[in-house]
């Protein structure tokens, strides 16, 4: 049932970033930095069926650089995938590239600038900030999120590595496993701060699959009300809280980059709202072949649901991205 697909996760490479990386010690990660180029990733695209790709700049981004250096490393990014996005309007949006939230000043003044006149389509943050791992549902960047929710932003939430940069084994970089675990982290710190309920019109895409939030949620959903440390509104009850928890992590859009497998899909088609369940390739840092191997899975579920994997593929991002309708029809 080949249908025409529109990726949510997908990076791009510019030589500044690669630079930045080479200069910085490399990718934390431990995970090798790819050799791309808008002609290859045309072509992939293409290879692949996928109509429309929104470019992100894949973790650490700016974080590599000191806290000073990253609002031109951001303006630059910004600029350069605007450009693409203006050259091929019918292929290519992006989520922009935003300085550490340790700044706020900086990264509200991106974000203002990359949303009003570089017309992004959202901006990409990364699991946790800074030194001391502060998580997205921190105090201190609640003037964010206030700055988010004014504008019904949608927010990619990209994992990015720890502090701890240990590696389980020397075959296993970050990636591999740590990467799921961080994007679970960071959405429970986002649901138990109450930062999801605070910021209702911020729309929040979780990287692969939500890492493992769908197959745990209902741990911590169950365990919270009871622990010494909970403290529920007046007159909410343990069942409330539970209740609340779930509500808030089927709230988040979840990515399919390389998360397609059978098992994986039925569980996001119980756990997310209809709708919410989105197309990712995490082209050109998978390697090929495992992209490859994801789409032809996807594709066969759709012979136990195929429009389950219609609105995957397509209809939910033309949901969440309304300005699509535009793009397709004006293409057709």
């Amino acid at each position: 049932m080949a249908t025409r697909r529109v990726d949510v996760h997908h990076h791009f490479v510019p030589d500044f970033y690669r630079q930045a990386l080479e200069s910085n010690g490399g990718d934390p990660s431990g995970w090798s930095v790819p050799d791309w180029s808008l002609e290859k990733d045309i072509a992939f695209n293409e290879e692949q069926n996928t109509t429309f790709t929104f470019l992100s700049i894949t973790a650490p981004g700016a974080g590599i650089l000191p806290i000073a250096e990253q609002p031109a490393f951001c303006r630059r990014a910004n600029v350069y995938a605007s450009e693409i996005r203006r050259a091929h309007p019918q292929n290519y949006g992006f989520f922009a590239s935003i300085p550490s939230l340790l700044d706020p000043a900086a990264a509200h003044a991106e974000i203002a600038h990359a949303l009003d006149e570089l017309q992004a389509d959202g901006v990409i943050l990364y699991t946790r900030y800074g030194p001391g791992n502060h998580y997205l549902g921190h105090p201190d960047f609640r003037s964010t999120w206030a700055l988010l929710n004014a504008r019904a932003a949608t927010v990619f939430v990209h994992p990015t590595h720890p502090v701890d940069t240990a590696l389980v084994s020397p075959s296993l970089p970050q990636p591999m496993i740590d990467y799921p675990h961080e994007t679970t982290r960071a959405a429970v710190d986002l649901i138990t701060s109450g930062t999801v309920r605070s910021f209702p019109d911020v729309k929040v895409i979780l990287s692969h699959a939500g890492g493992t939030l769908p197959y745990l949620a209902h741990r911590p959903a169950a365990m919270l009300p009871y622990l010494p440390s909970s403290t529920p509104a007046e007159g909410q009850s343990a069942k409330n809280v539970t209740e609340h928890f779930m509500e808030d992590a089927r709230s988040f859009y979840f990515d399919t980059a390389l998360s397609a497998g059978a098992h994986t899909l039925a569980l996001l088609r119980e756990f997310a709202r209809p709708g919410h369940v989105l197309f990712g390739s995490d082209f050109p840092y998978a390697p090929e072949p495992a992209i490859v191997d994801m789409n032809e899975r996807l594709e066969d579920y759709g012979a136990r649901d195929e429009a389950f994997v219609r609105s995957i593929c397509y209809g939910a991002a033309v949901r969440l991205f309304p300005r699509l309708v535009q793009v397709f029809s004006s293409a057709s």
